[in-house]
């Protein structure tokens, strides 16, 4: 399919291409989409995404941990490896992440580590509105997080990355 798509194409998929379509927009979780597809017709991006958040918001934190945990490392063995999905990449890069020094690499993993081992999922933030000192920052500041506001700070910025991301694929 090519893409950007209009509104009236994504009001018009079926549940199957707009789950493909849509679905990249929540990190490997097309059950998003897939739920929020019969509320369609969307009058705008906003609505979508909306729409979106209110079916992430509504389902149970099992579910939203998942999400949170289908997100990659910053600077984590993927990204290193060049095995993120493009969209990933491109957010990584926007930030910076690209093009650290060892030193930062180091810097990064291990707070990706105490990250992980306090809440046992990954840091996550929306990099395309972040750079490098920023998301450093966040991990101090966030650390100290309990883990239930954790879990409602990661998705807050998982929506920030998928407005975003349907910003890409929809014209305005």
């Amino acid at each position: 399919m090519k893409k950007p798509f209009t509104f009236a194409q994504v009001n018009s998929f079926s549940r199957e291409d707009f789950v493909c379509v849509i679905g990249p927009v929540f990190e490997d979780s097309p059950w998003v989409a897939e739920a929020t597809w019969s509320g369609r017709p969307f009058k705008s991006l906003d609505q979508l995404h909306k729409a979106l958040c209110k079916t992430v918001q509504n389902s149970s934190e099992d579910k939203q941990i998942d999400l949170i945990r289908a997100h990659p490392d910053l600077v984590g063995r993927a990204a290193l490896a060049g095995a993120l999905n493009p969209a990933s990449t491109a957010e990584q890069a926007s930030a910076g992440l690209n093009k650290l020094t060892e030193e930062e690499i180091v810097l990064f993993q291990k707070f990706n580590q105490s990250y992980r081992d306090k809440f046992g999922f990954p840091f996550v933030i929306c990099a395309r509105l972040n750079k490098k000192e920023a998301i450093l920052k966040g991990f101090e500041d966030r650390l100290g997080h309990s883990r239930k506001n954790e879990i409602k700070t990661a998705l807050a910025e998982i929506e920030k990355i998928a407005y975003l991301r349907l910003q890409d694929i929809i014209e305005s």
